[in-house]
């Protein structure tokens, strides 16, 4: 038994997204089929493996400690919740879903959430999708983007003034390209190619102007870049390895301004459509800008 449970975690430990059993069978043919269920058996009411079902097929999984030292300090309803909220990994989990899928009463519901949370086992994380609302997630995790609202929002706050700030630094590399292309005077074509830059160049430049206090992506300057585009004072063109490049235009017509607008740096803009479910004039983040 003891052999049979170390090669078992030994293969777990090579293979992070979970085993099988075929994958066992495969490893421990020499141990006999009884004792490998037992060893199974065993590790999984340890709380060392844990089970996942993909499809039809049984995954056996090296559990994470913490989760197993946590879950022995709980009874049975606070395992139940924690088990929920971990589910739900670094997006959280809502309030509500947390109460209809363990079927308990709000008070007893709320009474176990303050024990986890004072345990440290879990957090309470505003959301920007609901700024009066918040989801739970385990106390180790970093929200996701899509719950916090990534570099442009400050404790749910939009920070607008700092998007503005990198819309016009941003915008000035671009049109700064643009002015060195011009004076080469290598012909019109090659103006073009010399005017084009990737969101790289853009992420460099920015990083050591040193205007922000947190740490940008190139996925955040991306979404600024589309912001200018949307202001009809870029062009994003597709290149065949299918990434973008980005240059400055002299625009004709005065700009949208979305910048100024959640819009320009929505996570969800490409739900909004003017004949879809979500429009700007329902959209819950312009109407928590313009409150």
């Amino acid at each position: 038994m003891a052999d049979a449970e170390a090669q078992l975690l030994q293969l777990a430990t090579s293979k992070p997204t979970g085993i099988s059993n075929d994958d066992i069978k495969a490893k421990l043919s020499d141990i006999p089929l009884e004792i490998r269920l037992k060893a199974i058996n065993k590790l999984i009411q340890t709380e060392m493996l844990e089970v996942l079902k993909k499809g039809e097929t049984l995954i056996y999984r090296l559990k994470d400690p913490s989760k197993s030292s946590a879950s022995m300090n709980m009874d049975n309803d606070e395992k139940i919740i924690y088990d929920i909220i971990a589910a739900g990994e670094n997006t959280g989990v809502w309030v509500k879903d947390i109460r209809t899928k363990s079927n308990l009463i709000m008070t007893h519901l709320t009474k176990i959430l303050r024990t986890l949370e004072n345990k440290k086992l879990i957090k309470a994380v505003k959301s920007v999708n609901a700024s009066k609302k918040k989801v739970y997630m385990l106390y180790n995790l970093e929200p996701a983007r899509s719950v916090t609202g990534g570099a442009w929002y400050q404790d749910s706050d939009f920070e607008a003034e700092f998007v503005d700030v990198l819309n016009q630094q941003c915008l000035r590399f671009l049109q700064m390209k643009r002015t060195e292309a011009k004076k080469i005077k290598d012909g019109p074509y090659n103006v073009q190619l010399k005017s084009l830059c990737s969101v790289k160049e853009v992420h460099d430049f920015i990083t050591q102007l040193g205007i922000s206090k947190i740490k940008l992506e190139e996925d955040d300057l991306d979404t600024i870049l589309k912001t200018i585009v949307y202001d009809g004072k870029a062009q994003r063109i597709l290149q065949a390895d299918g990434k973008y490049l980005y240059k400055a235009v002299e625009s004709l017509l005065p700009p949208e301004g979305l910048v100024q607008t959640p819009c320009g740096i929505c996570p969800v803009i490409h739900n909004c459509s003017d004949v879809g479910n979500i429009t700007p004039k329902t959209c819950v983040y312009m109407n928590e800008w313009l409150e």
